[in-house]
């Protein structure tokens, strides 16, 4: 080719990339202005069909595939958990390694933070300053939420890349406590002024979950790991640990086989749930596991829930089979049914606006 023929190439090439519209999908305008709950949807491991779907309480509808709607760019991979601080939303995205600032009216991105191993849940000390708690890996990430930049971590004792675990994370005065789920029987304690870990706490195999009641007592569930795993099988448990002694104060243990999950607390922090193929209701001052469920198991997947922090209404998700899109249905405090609603695949985790 001639350097006349090439100039003519080139020239077209300019022309023709100067006008494509690439095929991102359409980007839609939204107003959510008023109240309203986010779900993250996980999707399946490595499908990269995770979404994000919001929910309007007060006029029973709901708008399913937010993210890529607003932005024209699919969410990821495994959606896990989203936060909100300051009208921004804060959304992990656990296989994508990506946390995604978005506003929580229009929906739309506004910031990332990338280079994260595989985060879970971010928990603010300030504007300034974050924890991101990963899994298989040994460290918390410390990031910088106003510049998107991973700033430092914190090295977590006794762990290693593979069975490395961290979780959801809660806050008494300086320390924030932190939960050790895969292949862990611990909870951390972590001084944040020095950014260590200053303290730690055994207690079943794999708790799944961590919350502070009004009475300044975080409670925990294990699930008791499986049978024939590596690190060991038993009956699991709930606790309540005083915040600030550091020291459990009671156990409520569950039969061997049982799987409870997703330990919540309403907005009075009086009051707490948790999934074990039913859902259940117990008072933090209680002396003992209740027997009968706030709302039967009716032959499906309880995967995910929440406690409406304005008005009590418990809300469900339900993950189906893990292949379709999910329901969420939602009760009222007394256990009668509101509404339900379809979301997307394995809706996991709730976040109120």
């Amino acid at each position: 080719m001639n350097r006349i023929s090439k100039l003519l190439v080139f020239l077209v090439l300019i022309a023709f990339t100067g006008c494509m519209e690439w095929d991102y999908g359409k980007m839609e305008d939204f107003s959510a202005t008023g109240e309203g709950l986010f779900i993250t949807n996980e999707g399946n491991f490595q499908y990269g069909n995770a979404t994000l779907s919001y929910y309007d309480p007060e006029t029973k509808t709901v708008e399913n595939e937010i993210f890529y709607r607003a932005n024209a760019m699919k969410l990821g991979d495994v959606a896990q958990s989203m936060t909100i601080r300051n009208g921004v939303g804060w959304v992990v995205v656990n296989n994508s390694h990506v946390i995604y600032a978005i506003n929580i009216n229009t929906f739309k991105e506004v910031g990332r933070i990338t280079g994260l191993t595989s985060p879970r849940y971010i928990h603010f000390l300030s504007d300034e300053k974050a924890y991101v708690t990963q899994i298989w890996d040994n460290r918390i990430f410390i990031v910088n939420p106003k510049t998107y930049q991973i700033t430092g971590y914190i090295d977590c004792p006794d762990m290693t890349t593979e069975s490395g675990s961290t979780e959801q994370m809660v806050q008494y005065g300086k320390y924030v406590f932190v939960n050790c789920w895969s292949y862990q029987n611990r909870i951390l304690k972590i001084d944040t002024e020095t950014d260590k870990v200053v303290d730690q706490l055994t207690v079943g195999i794999q708790p799944t979950s961590l919350v502070l009641d009004k009475n300044n007592k975080m409670w925990t569930i294990t699930d008791g790991g499986y049978e024939g795993s590596p690190y060991g099988y038993e009956a699991p448990s709930l606790y309540r640990i005083d915040a600030e002694t550091f020291q459990v104060e009671k156990q409520f243990k569950f039969k061997l086989g049982d799987w409870p999950s997703e330990v919540q607390l309403n907005r009075e922090g009086d009051m707490l749930y948790w999934i074990n193929k039913d859902i259940w209701q117990m008072s933090v001052d209680a002396d003992r596991v209740p027997v009968r469920p706030f709302l039967k198991y009716s032959n499906t997947i309880y995967y995910g829930l929440t406690v409406d922090p304005k008005n009590g209404d418990v809300y469900v998700a339900d993950a189906i089979d893990y292949q379709q899109d999910g329901i969420v249905y939602r009760y009222t405090k007394e256990g009668k049914l509101i509404d339900q609603f379809y979301v997307g695949i394995i809706p996991g985790a709730f976040c109120w606006k």
